[in-house]
């Protein structure tokens, strides 16, 4: 009787649980059975893993063999238990030292003739192999890279079976012929599966600057421009209203390369989802900037916020976790689906129940909605080139919920671009760089303020942390709370407008907030003109 151990890691949303792969051989009739909960493509590996082991030299032991994944009630999916169940048999069938296997961890999906292909969420499974305190994993070689961000770890990558029995068994590692320079490499196929849930119009902050997407380039709308700002330095959300051509999309496109860069904790936290979600751009296995997510009108709740059948995946509000979620012609989306962004909205991560088992993916982005004033997007207090009527008016601007608005800290109406700013010469406005270097100036004094705290902008404290703990200036407050006693404001809202306010102190280098920064916050949070200038500048 032969008997072997390894590891692999079973993916369950974005957190890993470490799963031991042994492999067991008896005399008796040759059979191959796998057990401990495995999904249909982990079920296929019986094939695959015997056709690599034989196309690598190896002789597949003509035994009863048994594959068993431990723990057997955590349910596991995917291929990448190959490279491990291929190891175990080896280890089991004495061609490899089984005690060598024992403390390694192997993450990676066979082809038939050997070579070793990668597989989604190496990243996430790494770190999970980290922290269950392994100190060397084994990956496919292309991903490598993917896996040594994880610190303190002896990544070995790996690009055949045949290459990993050599190293495993101290022999001399056989060279492997190169594939074609001009061809695309074949083992990266199937990472940006189409149909997949993940086509949402992701794009990163440092793909917009390289678009040429300036703030400059907006033409007038310094209430708008003041909204994003603010928006960008506290991690605030922003309501954008008015005519279609205004601006509205332009703005949102610009706001992520407005972010500052991810810290190193966030970095992998944001490239753990977009491995799972195979997004990961080629050649660059950390994203440091803000990701930035647009998915259209027609997007289900489930591509919202995440599931889908068997395993549930990361929707748009994961895959935007530490940047942008951009909801374009926001009240054409199915009303169900924008009232499921309140959980994460309020929570920072979102929770999805199956009957497979409850999966948790982290959800912390900024959320920009556009929206028409009416279905033509003519309709104006001022002008009356609308011809809609009133009821049509009224039921275009339900969709959007009264909970769901009040989650949202700016709201900004965004005018109609006039003749005489759009032919005028010379002056542009300010640039994303300058922008930018007032949004990272502001965030750096809020973490000064917050350092000791678990929260980093001033859109992630709890209100009641405000109140207590960072007073506003003596009196300041007093017509936010005038707001709430007349039914203008809600508890939430007036918690929203204090955190409004210190963004906008943070911004014009106040110590506390004072009358005037609340008073902007006030104008920013309900549209109201309070008498001061919608312009940080003005208002120090």
């Amino acid at each position: 009787m032969g008997f072997a151990r390894t590891c692999s890691v079973a993916l369950v949303g974005v957190e890993g649980v470490v799963v031991e792969v042994q492999a067991d051989l008896e005399p008796g009739v040759a059979a191959f059975t796998l057990v401990g909960l495995p999904d249909k493509s982990l079920t296929e590996s019986k094939d695959r893993v015997r056709a690599a082991v034989v196309n690598s030299g190896a002789t597949w032991p003509s035994k009863k063999l048994t594959v068993g994944l431990s723990p057997a009630s955590v349910p596991k999916a995917g291929s990448g238990f190959d490279l491990a169940v291929a190891c175990a048999v080896l280890g089991a069938a004495e061609r490899i030292d089984p005690r060598v296997l024992a403390d390694i961890v192997m993450i990676g999906e066979l082809g038939l003739d050997g070579r070793v292909r990668p597989v989604r969420g190496i990243l996430p499974a790494v770190l999970a192999a980290a922290h269950a305190g392994y100190e060397q994993v084994v990956v496919p070689e292309c991903a490598a890279a993917e896996a040594s961000l994880v610190p303190n770890l002896s990544v070995l990558g790996v690009r055949t079976l045949r290459q990993l029995v050599a190293i495993l068994a101290d022999e001399p590692v056989p060279d492997e012929e190169p594939d074609d320079p001009g061809r695309p490499d074949p083992l990266l196929a199937g990472l940006r599966v189409p149909g997949t849930g993940a086509a949402t119009g992701m794009h990163t902050a440092g793909a917009a600057q390289h678009d040429g997407h300036d703030l400059a380039d907006i033409v007038g709308q310094l209430s708008a421009r003041t909204a994003v700002e603010v928006a960008a330095a506290g991690g605030h959300h922003l309501f954008l209203e008015g005519p279609p051509g205004a601006g509205k999309t332009m703005l949102a496109e610009r706001l992520p390369a407005v972010l500052p860069m991810l810290t190193r904790e966030e970095s992998l936290e944001v490239t753990a989802v977009h491995s799972v979600a195979g997004l990961l751009p080629p050649g660059k296995p950390l994203i440091d900037v803000a990701p930035y997510c647009a998915p259209h009108h027609s997007a289900t709740m489930q591509s919202l916020v995440g599931g889908g059948p068997g395993i549930a995946r990361p929707g748009a509000v994961s895959l935007s976790h530490r940047g942008v979620l951009f909801l374009d012609e926001t009240p054409e989306f199915n009303t169900q689906a924008l009232d499921a962004l309140r959980q994460p909205l309020e929570a920072g991560h979102v929770v999805i129940a199956r009957s497979a088992g409850v999966v948790r993916f982290p959800a912390r982005f900024l959320m920009v909605l556009a929206a028409n004033p009416c279905p033509c997007g003519r309709f104006s207090l001022t002008d009356d080139f609308c011809e809609c009527p009133p009821s049509a008016v009224r039921r275009y601007q339900a969709r959007l919920s009264g909970p769901l608005l009040d989650r949202v800290d700016l709201r900004v109406q965004v005018d109609r671009v006039t003749r005489a700013e759009l032919t005028e010469r010379g002056a542009r406005g300010e640039s994303t760089e300058m922008v930018a270097d007032r949004v990272r100036t502001a965030r750096e004094r809020a973490a000064l303020r917050l350092t000791g705290t678990p929260w980093r902008t001033n859109s992630e404290v709890p209100g009641r942390e405000l109140r207590s703990r960072w007073h506003a200036r003596a009196g300041a407050m007093d017509e936010a709370e005038r707001n709430l006693e007349r039914g203008v404001l809600t508890a939430r809202g007036l918690d929203r407008v204090l955190r409004v306010a210190w963004t906008v102190a943070d911004l014009a280098g106040h110590d506390r907030p004072d009358a005037r920064d609340v008073a902007l916050a006030l104008q920013l949070r309900t549209g109201v003109p309070r008498g001061v200038p919608m312009s940080i500048g003005a208002a120090t």
